[in-house]
């Protein structure tokens, strides 16, 4: 099989040149880190799970309007997706109390807050991704002010949705961080949705129990984070009966590049 070139290396993710121009192959590891790459460990099945719901929630946006890259799974662990010029903004948005908002502000984890609150943080791994305002990121121009309308706009739009979808199968969606990247045709640019949406990147608590279904288990030694991310799925309607197992027989290793 020929080799292909990488791209790209995150801590979850692969990125290899796709198979026809303006397109990548986006490949999901079994990595997982926290603490800004402090803490690490490989949970074999992860990358399987996050291609599947990853996949699911893109293709729910994609049907309600909200641009996305995603164009479609290849396999158990690789996307298709569109290239596109990344904007160095994580953006993050809090319905719930949890994680570095409860830290920071000293709000008991688990308040409902009074309206959904978005924050911007600088892409950058040496810096810890440092939390920004608008002014920063206009400034030093990671984004322009209409970017920043657009992808606001995009955020909230997607919480609704998301909220809804999750509260319908019986999770809260606590919080979440999206990126969003601009995808160019000639001289046309729109903003999109890009990277992923999975148990790794957004709070997920059970409704009625407020059992965590996401990285905070890996992240706070709960144990039995495969099992979370497989309730996701399996809620989701996504999971086979068999399990994570039916899904990565005999699979590749993210050497293969």
């Amino acid at each position: 099989m020929a080799r292909r070139r990488q791209v790209y290396e995150g801590k979850a993710k692969v990125l290899y040149e796709g198979p026809e121009p303006g397109t990548l192959i986006q490949y999901f590891k079994d990595d997982a880190t926290a603490f800004n790459n402090q803490k690490k460990a490989t949970i074999v099945g992860k990358g399987v799970l996050n291609n599947r719901i990853s996949e699911h929630l893109m293709t729910r946006l994609n049907e309600i309007g909200v641009p996305t890259h995603f164009v479609r799974r290849l396999n158990m662990r690789e996307q298709l997706i569109r290239e596109v010029e990344i904007i160095p903004v994580e953006v993050v948005i809090r319905n719930v109390a949890a994680g570095s908002l409860s830290t920071r502000l000293g709000i008991a984890e688990g308040t409902v807050l009074p309206r959904s609150i978005v924050e911007y943080y600088y892409k950058n791994d040496a810096l810890g991704d440092p939390m920004v305002s608008e002014e920063h990121i206009t400034a030093f121009g990671w984004a322009t002010p209409q970017d920043l309308d657009d992808i606001l706009a995009l955020s909230l739009r997607i919480n609704d949705f998301l909220s809804g979808l999750f509260y319908g199968i019986g999770i809260r969606l606590v919080d979440f961080k999206v990126e969003f990247g601009r995808l160019w045709n000639g001289d046309d640019m729109r903003i999109v949705l890009a990277d992923e949406i999975s148990p790794d990147s957004a709070r997920l608590w059970d409704l009625t129990t407020n059992e965590k279904m996401d990285k905070d288990r890996f992240r706070r030694d709960l144990g039995n984070i495969i099992e979370a991310y497989q309730e996701v799925a399996r809620r989701l309607g996504i999971l086979p009966e068999a399990g994570v197992h039916e899904l990565r027989p005999n699979e590749p290793t993210k050497g293969r590049a």
